[in-house]
């Protein structure tokens, strides 16, 4: 009994789309991650950029991945020039950003995207068509009222009855895929080995949208919406955008569609017509077969459901695999094969183009020659860049670019040709292998990849002045604006005509008169880039590492973790190392003690300036002191508590990375402790909230004012509990529940403010914030699309009662608006939201509203902090805006998913910040390393972080409780933070800023390794890292074989590329490579492992070494061999100036192996010996003095062993058969031998397998490959056991897309609950299984109690029946195994409907109200939400991995 949770999101995409799917956003980018789908809009931010930068020059510059603003409050400028100095001469440009909008989780695989048109969707934005796995379709919408995903439809083609005949291969053989009309008259989704599902959408009545409408003559004119027919008020045709769909049987249409490879609908055709790539038999080069494609065009009937073949083209090459339709004026399709390019216009007339020399051997189809260009077009993906110039853009899979040019005489296109994109030209500035392009506005695309970060690129066109003059008054583009909606309505209407028809002729004559004018060299840079963790290659994990004896070293002391994860991620050149934590470690500048700090103010005001020099001059003309523009921090008031208990305040002078004591002022320290600060009067006039008073003072802290807590009229002497300042406005919260309301004039006097509204003299108020609303989210009227809007201040009142009030000052008439509902956390909150009766509340303690982003986007949010510092997080929109509806009626929040916990109360108990009083507030942060965001103080200190890529993400501060925190913006350290943790440490720190944040909620640092990165090791006694890579070089047959003389005369003008290997050893002090080995030619590491081996055998002295395992292929014809190698790291002399360059591999021992290669490596045993598999062999080796490996134990296997483990000195084995199942063993040492205990079922395709001990119990964890985890166990005593020969399977769990290739085996932390599991002895400790997977998941497996899997098992069943289902699908069915999956071992009874616990269902519980909350825990059998809590901290996230 396990529960499986997933640690970080999936980032590999793999489909996008460009729709207008959110009204009044603009046209969106829609990303499907596997089972994640992302919703962008996107913005065009104006940057200064180096014109070395815009010619591609920079692209290596990958080590960064969120570029941060430094010291740059009004934008983007300094952001882009990575450090380099700002004196340089720059350029600007417009460049695209990417918005997140939303993000859902789905419960499926996602194969495909398609746009359908708002005119049929029949709402105010585009459709999203989705096909998922297995046949399935839906149909969804944006849902403007609820801010969410609206299911229209969903179709499945899963039945028996559709997949032919009884003994055709399962659905997931083949390979499905979507396609849609360009018109959205139709999609249809080909599935199956010959099946293609029609999906129509009805059309609308093409007479009601003329324009010569005539009642007189027409009749009256019917509206839109109403329906065909009515009878007795309803609709007798079905009320849908689409009609009944149908499948067609692909051979049916016609005889030579057996096997069709691809097919897309066409443009420029008045009915549905799609083009299908297809032959009679299939594509092979061993038979001989050559040029048996053929490429046919049907149009459909969608009445009659029947089709029509207008054009065929036989006799093509059987190297072709895609069919990419052309817009007008090329129109046709553009054919696309490994070695050429076909284009077949609207008559069937082909022009084609060889692309390397390999197309004359493999047909014989008449095609230009351009072999000299070499390219491989496998795994190449082909967009549009520019329609009306017959221009398309092609990403080769390694990156490279290729622009596609049509020869068009006329309507005819009489040739094209391929040109390669120069490196100056940013030709290379995409790393690797593209899964999808999508064209955003006329000069950027988005790149979505699978094997490294995805990326939106930008163009431009190189021309002369004159050029350049004309094509600004004729390319609207040029300087879009993505805010005004992107893409002007003028460019909707071109690609409606060349959608639906033939263009105006006055249009085509605009169009080719600008020709000259749009061509132009292009040139190409990045804009922006969606971080990736995708392929997980390898894991391991180890320390961090420092210089000895350095700063940095020192300074870091309580802010490291005890570990962190390492994974090599990416292919190929995007291929990096990346280093991931939990926590934001931050950067220390400065550390030192400060024992009586309970709070931290940091200020910067303006100084008055002097009667005597004041005249017609302005402040800045008397330098800096007397402006706010571009200054750094002057002040830091501290407040604080003394070992006494006196409360006392003080203010420092703020230095470059520290303070120094500030005297002679005005400042009194003795007046009390400070609740808040901060300044007001446009930054002329500081302001010290005290318990008992509020001081304002001048620039440079002369006493200006003091306006006492006392109130004259009912003699009560309330104390300030917490105040907001926002200028000129300041609120403060008494101890008597108070609200203490003040504004500062003109003459910078602070006066309270008239409460003319009785509900607000007469409300108990809890907490309150004051929000300068500068983006119009609350304003009166939202912003419209181009106008700013005006900056008001809004206050935020939580009232005893559980009540949100909103306040427009400076009216205190009445509020804006009131919500009853805010104490019950309701998913969704309006002013007219009402809980049942009888409802719980939860415990509010705080409330503030903060603009959560960086510098592309901010937006403002709720957050909430509950009494044990657990975070709601609520997002404000509007809708139905008007200007006769108030804010009451159009503002909504919605709930944002936030799994994270703070520390349990057993575990917050030991900190030394829970036993304090709550001094300090949530902080909000302006600009902290760039994100404007919230810190959370106490025992468990957060930010609340969120990038213009994400959502909001809480995200720990490694260390101690922080009791003191304050934004600290100096020349020493510029947008920082300063913080006191619990046991009195003062820090001034930043965020590190190769580190990102917000994508995955993790601390996250990649380094470029730039090589394919196959396996890696963490050698402990050197602190240091070795990586395995393989680099593609070109391949020649032995010219030395003596059986194949003729290999020696063969000569290739293009070269197939094989492997060669490359081992590296990086110091994690730098991320530098200081030793590199290269091994043999065709030789491919496959696996890394550091082991403690022994090398002595006469003092048996044991060493961790590391050791390699290799394949050597050199073609089909030879066999493959491996090779052994086992590396030591010596100690050397660094490098003069290199410190880290003190390490080197040494070779220790090589063993060749002459049958089979080595895919796995293991320790076993308690002597220091090591398990290899070899060939189909697995071998035991023991390290000989003379540098060989011994063999004293050995076992037979079957084909190819793709993972070996050990259960630490125990002598157990798991051994993972890629074709052949599981094996089970035991190793003895006296003597030497091998057994097997069991084995799984012989059908099962490992790729990963690994054990999950949990106390005396032992379960076998295997993945197969289609994305499968079977959990077997070994139960000699069990009669369907015979006598443990068979391994008995217990559960199998479905991951969808996220298939567990590498596993990594951790002991559990000491959960908080149950301290004594730290004093447990190893094998009784609880452990972790982490899993990885291509898609960039890292899942956690955890073992459960029966009484706890049985609790939350049914806490999963009562939470998918609650949740509404997402595109109408089913979250149980997603983790169920697949029809086609054989049984991986013996079943038994019992093991029936046991299962693993879905940890993504649990994630959701906190997206529930308190009511719904209670419901479903009383039904799951809990006591109370505290018990809930307790069991989801021990499951979810990184819970029992506090290490990292």
């Amino acid at each position: 009994m396990q529960c499986y949770t997933a640690l970080t999101p999936p980032t590999a995409v793999d489909f996008s789309v460009i729709l207008q799917f959110v009204p009044g956003q603009g046209p969106n980018l829609v990303v499907a991650k596997s089972s994640l789908l992302q919703i962008f809009k996107t913005k065009a931010v104006s940057t200064e950029i180096e014109p070395s930068q815009s010619n591609g020059s920079r692209r290596q510059n990958t080590s960064r991945y969120e570029n941060r603003i430094a010291n740059d409050d009004d934008g983007f400028e300094a952001s882009y020039l990575a450090g380099d100095s700002l004196a340089t001469k720059t350029d600007r440009a417009n460049l695209q950003k990417l918005i997140l909008i939303t993000e859902v989780q789905l419960a499926g695989t996602v194969t495909g995207l398609a746009r359908i048109s708002k005119k049929i969707a029949g709402s105010s934005g585009d459709a999203l068509l989705m096909a998922f796995k297995d046949a399935k379709m839906s149909l969804v919408a944006w849902d403007s009222e609820k801010q969410a995903l609206s299911t229209i439809s969903i179709h499945y083609y899963e039945k028996d009855e559709l997949q032919g005949a009884p003994w055709a291969s399962p659905l997931s053989n083949h390979v499905n895929f979507l396609a849609a009309d360009p018109g959205s008259r139709c999609a249809a989704l080909k599935f199956g080995a010959r099946n293609l599902a029609i999906l129509p959408f009805r059309q609308p009545d093409e007479d009601i949208e003329m324009d010569d409408w005539s009642e007189e003559v027409d009749g009256q004119r019917r509206s839109r919406d109403q329906p065909d027919a009515v009878v007795q008020g309803a609709s007798i045709i079905e009320d849908t955008p689409f009609a009944p769909s149908f499948v067609l049987r692909l051979s049916n249409l016609d005889s030579s569609l057996l096997h069709p490879v691809h097919l897309a609908f066409l443009h420029e055709y008045r009915e549905p017509t799609f083009g299908v790539l297809a032959s009679t038999s299939a594509a092979s080069n061993s038979l001989g077969r050559k040029d048996h494609f053929v490429y046919k065009i049907f149009t459909l009937d969608l009445q009659q459901k029947e089709s029509t073949t207008i054009l065929s083209v036989s006799g093509l090459p059987q190297t072709l695999f895609r069919v990419v339709p052309l817009p007008a004026p090329v129109g046709g399709a553009l054919l696309v094969g490994n070695n050429e390019l076909i284009h077949i216009d609207q008559s069937g007339k082909p022009n084609g183009v060889a692309v390397n020399p390999l197309t004359k051997q493999e047909t014989s189809f008449a095609l230009v020659d351009q072999s000299e260009l070499d390219l491989r077009l496998e795994g190449c993906e082909i967009e549009v860049l520019a329609a009306d110039l017959g221009e398309l853009l092609i990403i080769l899979n390694d990156g490279r670019m290729a622009l596609v040019t049509f020869r068009i005489d006329g309507r005819t296109v009489s040739g094209l040709d391929v040109k390669m994109i120069s490196d100056e030209a940013g030709g290379s500035i995409i790393p690797g292998r593209v899964s999808t392009l999508s064209k955003i506005g006329r000069n950027a695309m988005f790149a979505g990849s699978e094997e490294g970060d995805s990326v939106v690129f930008g163009w431009t066109r190189k021309q002369s002045q004159a050029g350049r003059r004309k094509s600004r008054l004729q390319d609207v583009g040029l300087d879009i604006d993505m805010d005004d909606g992107g893409l002007e309505e003028e460019d909707e209407e071109d690609d409606d005509d060349d959608l639906y028809g033939e263009e105006p002729a006055p249009r085509k004559q605009s169009l080719a008169a600008s020709t000259s004018a749009k061509g132009g060299e292009l040139e190409f840079r990045i804009h922006d880039r969606l971080l990736s963790l995708a392929p997980i290659q390898a894991m391991t994990y180890g320390q961090p590492v420092f210089l000895e004896g350095s700063e940095e070293e020192q300074n870091s002391a309580g802010v490291r973790s005890d570990l962190q994860l390492v994974c090599a991620v990416g292919r190929d050149k995007a291929s990096s190392l990346a280093i991931m934590n939990q926590a934001i470690q931050p950067k220390v500048i400065g550390r030192f003690d400060f024992p009586e700090a309970r709070g931290f103010w940091t200020v910067f005001a303006k100084k008055p300036i002097p009667k005597s020099l004041q005249g017609d001059k302005g402040p800045a003309a008397f330098g800096n002191d007397y402006t706010t523009s571009g200054i750094f921090d002057k002040f830091m008031i501290v407040a604080k508590v003394d070992l006494d208990g006196y409360e006392k305040s003080d203010v420092y002078a703020v230095t470059g990375a520290g303070f120094e004591s500030l005297t002679g002022t005005e400042f009194d320290p003795a007046a009390g402790f400070t609740i808040e600060a901060g300044t007001m009067g446009k930054d002329s006039r500081i302001i010290q909230v005290l318990k008992s008073e509020v001081r304002v003072y001048t620039g440079d802290f002369e006493l200006s004012q003091a306006v006492p807590m006392f109130d004259e009229d009912t003699g009560a002497d309330p104390r300030a509990l917490s105040a907001s300042i926002a200028d000129p406005y300041l609120l403060i919260i008494r101890d008597d529940s108070s609200a203490f309301v003040a504004q500062i004039d003109d003459d910078m006097d602070l006066e309270e403010m008239r409460k003319d509204d009785e509900t607000l003299v007469t409300t108990k108020w809890l907490t309150g914030c004051l929000y300068a609303d500068s983006n119009g989210v609350f304003g009166e009227e939202p912003a419209e699309k181009k106008g700013k809007p005006a900056e008001s201040i809004l206050m935020f009142l939580l009232s005893a009662s559980g009540a949100l009030y909103i306040y427009r000052l400076p009216d205190l008439s009445k509020p804006v608006y009131v919500a009853e509902g805010l104490s019950f956390i309701p998913p969704g909150l309006s002013a007219d939201y009402a809980a049942r009766r009888g409802t719980a509340k939860e415990t509010i303690a705080e409330i503030l509203v903060a603009d959560l982003g960086d510098a592309a986007s901010k937006s403002p949010y709720l957050i909430l902090r509950h009494a044990n510092d657990d975070l709601t997080i609520y997002q404000p929109y509007r809708y139905k805006t008007g200007a006769s509806l108030g804010l009451s009626k159009t503002l909504f929040f919605t709930k944002l998913p936030n799994s994270k916990f703070a520390k349990s109360p057993e575990e917050a108990d030991d900190d030394e910040a829970t036993h304090q009083p709550r001094c300090l507030s949530m902080r909000r942060c302006n600009n902290v390393g760039g994100y404007s965001t919230v810190f959370l103080p106490g025992a468990s200190p957060s930010f609340i972080l969120k990038s213009s890529k994400s959502m909001p993400k809480v995200v720990p501060l490694q260390g101690l409780g922080a009791m003191a925190m304050s934004s600290f913006h100096t020349e020493g350290c510029e947008h920082g933070f300063i913080y006191a943790d619990s046991q009195s440490i003062a820090r001034v720190t930043q965020l590190p800023t190769d580190w990102s944040y917000g994508e995955t909620g993790l601390a996250v640092k990649k380094i470029p390794i730039g090589k394919d990165v196959a396996a890696a090791a963490y050698h402990p006694p050197t602190q240091s890292y070795v990586v395995g890579c393989n680099v593609p070089e070109p391949f020649e047959l032995p010219r030395d074989d003596d059986y194949h003389k003729e290999w020696a005369r063969e000569v290739l003008a293009f070269k197939p590329n094989v492997d060669r290997a490359t081992l590296k050893l990086l110091s994690p002090i730098t991320w530098t490579v200081v030793d590199e080995i290269q091994m043999e030619p065709c030789e491919e590491v496959l696996c890394v492992e550091t082991l403690n081996l022994e090398v002595s055998e006469a003092t048996n002295e044991r060493k961790q070494l590391i050791a390699v395992g290799t394949a050597v292929k050199k073609g089909e014809d030879l066999a493959t061999k491996g090779h052994v190698y086992v590396y030591d790291i010596a100690d050397v002399i660094p490098k003069p100036g290199r410190p880290e360059t003190s390490k080197k591999l040494k070779l220790v021992a090589k063993e060749d192996i002459p049958r089979g290669a080595v895919t796995a490596i293991s320790a076993i045993g308690t002597q220091g010996l090591m398990l290899v598999a070899q060939g189909q062999k697995c071998m035991v080796r023991g390290l000989k003095e003379d540098g060989t490996l011994l063999p004293v134990a050995f076992m037979d296997m079957n084909c190819y062993v793709t993972s070996v483990r050990e259960l630490p000195g125990t002598g157990l084995c798991l051994m993972a058969d890629g074709f052949k199942g599981v094996w089970f063993t035991g190793y003895t040492e006296e003597p030497y031998k091998m057994m097997l205990f069991g084995k799984s079922n012989t059908s099962l395709r490992t790729l990963n397998a690994d054990f999950l001990p949990d106390g005396k119990d032992l379960s076998i964890v295997a993945s197969d490959d289609d994305g499968h985890i079977h959990i077997l166990q070994f139960d000699p005593e069990h009669p369907k056991s015979l006598q443990g020969h068979l391994l008995l399977h217990k559960t199998t769990f479905n991951t969808g897309a996220h298939h567990p290739t590498r596993s990594l085996l951790l002991p559990a932390s000491a959960s908080p609950n149950n301290p004594t599991e730290q004093d447990a002895v190893p094998a009784s400790r609880p452990h972790v299984l982490l899993l990885a997977s291509p898609t960039g998941v890292i899942a956690a497996l955890r073992p459960l109690s029966e009484t706890s899997y049985r609790r939350l098992s049914s806490l999963v069943s009562h939470l998918i029946n609650s949740l509404p289902p997402v595109a109408g699908l089913n979250p149980k069915g997603y983790r169920m195994p697949n029809a086609n999956c054989p049984p991986a071992a013996v079943e038994t009874g019992m093991s029936r409907g046991i299962g693993i616990v879905d940890g993504t269902i649990l994630e959701r519980f906190s997206q529930f109200g308190r009511a719904k909350r209670d419901d479903v825990v009383t039904k799951a059998g809990y006591s109370g939400p505290e018990e809930v809590r307790s069991d989801l901290e021990g499951v979810l996230g990184w819970a029992g991995l506090g290490y990292f």
